[in-house]
């Protein structure tokens, strides 16, 4: 391959992180359907068939998307965590990293839950899912084991959790609610969600 123009993403030795990248920036801007290993291969300045080398085909190259968005979200996670924090304040921080990751990254996160529910999605992404999403479930469980919350099967107490966060990200990649306001609500919603909405 000859010199590639300076103003190029490419660097020789880097061309997956560079269809990566390319690739995140088509989905944040024009959505999953324009994405085409033909236009990445022109946008970084590579032969149409080179993309072929990372990528087997355009569903290969959506579940590399979505198994980096999960890295992201369980490196956001992990740095919000502080397992020796009560409940609420730990699930507090939890669901403002998720909200947070969220509204950085929406076109991402619904890209990710659509090829986790692929039934050709790769055990990678099964195992991706259960050290992000499924690690809350360990948040449920420390709980439990603590006397904070109820008994229960910690999975199925956790999708409450989970229904709880990503309706609050849907709500906000649909307008219905500001970033500003959700993040700003977090603390309500977490005592909400554990405490209910019964008079005490």
């Amino acid at each position: 391959m000859s010199h590639m123009p300076e103003s190029r993403p490419y660097h020789h030795g880097d061309l997956r992180a560079a269809l990566l990248a390319a690739a995140e920036r088509t989905l944040r801007e024009k959505g999953v359907g324009s994405l085409s290993l033909r236009e990445l291969a022109r946008e970084v300045g590579v032969s149409h068939a080179a993309p072929g080398r990372h990528f087997k085909d355009k569903q290969a190259l959506l579940n590399a998307l979505a198994l980096a968005g999960y890295e992201r979200l369980g490196q956001a996670l992990d740095a919000a965590d502080d397992p020796a924090l009560p409940l609420e304040p730990r699930l507090t921080a939890l669901a403002r990293a998720y909200l947070g990751f969220a509204i950085d990254n929406a076109e991402l996160l619904e890209l990710m839950y659509a090829r986790k529910h692929d039934p050709d999605a790769s055990e990678q992404m099964a195992a991706a899912v259960e050290r992000t999403v499924g690690n809350l479930a360990q948040v449920v469980a420390d709980a439990q084991k603590r006397g904070e919350i109820i008994a229960g099967d910690p999975e199925d107490l956790n999708l409450v959790t989970g229904a709880t966060l990503h309706g609050m990200a849907a709500f906000i990649a649909g307008g219905m609610l500001t970033p500003e306001a959700a993040l700003a609500g977090v603390e309500t919603l977490v005592h909400h969600l554990l405490h209910g909405l019964k008079p005490r």
